[in-house]
């Protein structure tokens, strides 16, 4: 494919309307990470109906899973920010190979994680210290999942380089088909249909990986056109050392930062487990998805930031950046006073569309009244880190992450052991509202440090 036609595939952040572009940017990956949300909640909206002890079993897969997506983050992020900054640098021909260096990367984490888990799927489930039925059927259930973790590596990888290139509608409309399978698929594996045997909570993980699989296909179909999107690059290479370092430079900090974070929260959930019960447990995971409706629409507008950052950045048009990060902050801010009194006045209704047991509902709707404290400021959060990612600075993000996440876990035991599992809860609001503080004042003192630098330089 010639330089022109790559050209028309890739959407240009440097001039133009900051606002029209950055939503435009922003929607669809929005929309991406409510199909992904949507994913977990379909599952629990119907394993619900089973027992909430089957939630039980299905959320603590999801922290491992959530972990699992963390380190895909090392080729996702380093995707969106590399392409993105060649681009902004008009070097397509870097963005090429960029873009075959994190694909081979995420095929061969996807296949090796899945290898590990299919193999001793019982030596991860043992550290959440469950009853052991719903032990054995969390195995079950991570064993089947794990078949689709490498469609799941590459299917983050593909969206990173669409969202570097500004072709965030691309995602969402191959993530919506699969959402589209996957809603078909739960009931009739999970509950069975004629010929079809009801099978558990198997069910919706042979879904998942079944859906998963069907968008990694449209992705492959879709870059492999005669007009792919930056030059039907191959996808899998033989590294090269600069390349590879850069992504990891890039990938690494946002990388560990996610994978520390799911490691505290599957900490969370054990002592969660403990204080709580089956309950604890269920409140945190099911909870923790629902509070995913703050999460993934500030991420959205994190991940459309960052990819607007990286192009005005690298241009040299900071204030065009500045912009797009104050347009960001309003809009995230109404959302989160919106979501915090959703949370607070009815967070048992809202719980309770999910699992419709009295005992889950009231435990759960607890749990989403005091994380009803801390949305706002967890959405500041990923704002910031979205100005960071995009000039290149991946590190304090993740400094400020894992410091405050490392405190929750002693925070939470020494709640816990005083009012109960409710302390877990606070725990996590309490590091939530530190965290969202802390890093807008960080960047402010960068980008002003970083302005006398250019004046004394003059």
């Amino acid at each position: 494919m010639s330089t022109v036609q790559s050209k028309k595939q890739i959407r240009d952040f440097t001039q133009g309307g900051i606002f029209k572009k950055l939503i435009s940017l922003a929607l669809p990956l929005m929309a991406v990470s409510f199909i992904q949300m949507t994913y977990n909640l379909v599952d629990i909206l119907w394993i619900g109906r089973l027992s909430s002890r089957s939630v039980a079993a299905v959320g603590t897969i999801g922290m491992i899973m959530w972990m699992m997506n963390s380190i895909a983050l090392v080729s996702k992020v380093s995707a969106e920010v590399s392409i993105g900054q060649s681009i902004g640098a008009k070097r397509f021909d870097k963005a090429s190979i960029y873009a075959s260096h994190t694909t081979t990367i995420a095929t061969v984490l996807g296949i090796l994680f899945a290898f590990i888990f299919i193999s001793s799927p019982h030596t991860f489930v043992s550290f959440f210290k469950l009853e052991t039925d719903i032990a054995n059927e969390a195995a079950t259930y991570l064993r089947t999942v794990s078949f689709g973790l490498p469609f799941v590596f590459l299917v983050l990888n593909f969206s990173g380089i669409y969202i570097g290139s500004g072709r965030s509608d691309i995602p969402f409309y191959f993530n919506a088909c699969g959402l589209a399978m996957n809603i078909v698929l739960d009931p009739l594996l999970i509950f069975g249909l004629g010929p079809i045997p009801a099978l558990g909570s198997k069910g919706a993980a042979i879904a998942t990986a079944i859906s998963q699989g069907l968008v990694m296909t449209l992705f492959v179909l879709h870059l492999r056109r005669t007009n792919g999107i930056l030059g039907k690059f191959p996808f899998l290479i033989r590294l090269r050392k600069s390349y590879t370092v850069n992504i990891l430079k890039l990938g690494l900090p946002v990388a560990i930062m996610n994978i520390y974070f799911s490691f505290i929260n599957m900490n969370l959930a054990r002592t969660a487990s403990i204080y709580g019960g089956y309950l604890g447990v269920t409140s945190q995971t099911t909870g923790g998805q629902i509070e995913g409706i703050t999460w993934n629409t500030s991420q959205g507008f994190s991940t459309a930031l960052g990819s607007f950052v990286a192009q005005n950045y690298t241009a040299k048009k900071m204030n065009r950046a500045n912009q797009a990060y104050r347009y960001t902050l309003y809009m995230m801010g109404g959302l989160g006073v919106i979501v915090t009194l959703a949370f607070m006045l009815v967070g048992e209704e809202i719980f309770s569309i999910f699992i419709p047991e009295k005992a889950a509902y009231e435990a759960g709707g607890k749990y989403l009244f005091i994380m009803g404290f801390s949305q706002i400021f967890m959405m500041t959060e990923l704002t910031m880190q979205g100005m960071f990612n995009g000039v290149g600075k991946t590190s304090p993000p993740a400094i400020v992450s894992i410091v405050f996440n490392t405190l929750r876990i002693p925070l939470a035991i020494f709640l816990a052991s005083r009012i109960g599992v409710n302390g877990v809860w606070w725990a996590i609001t309490i590091s939530s509202i530190i965290k969202g503080i802390i890093l807008p004042t960080w960047f402010y003192f960068w980008q002003k440090r970083k302005k006398k630098v250019l004046i004394s330089s003059i």
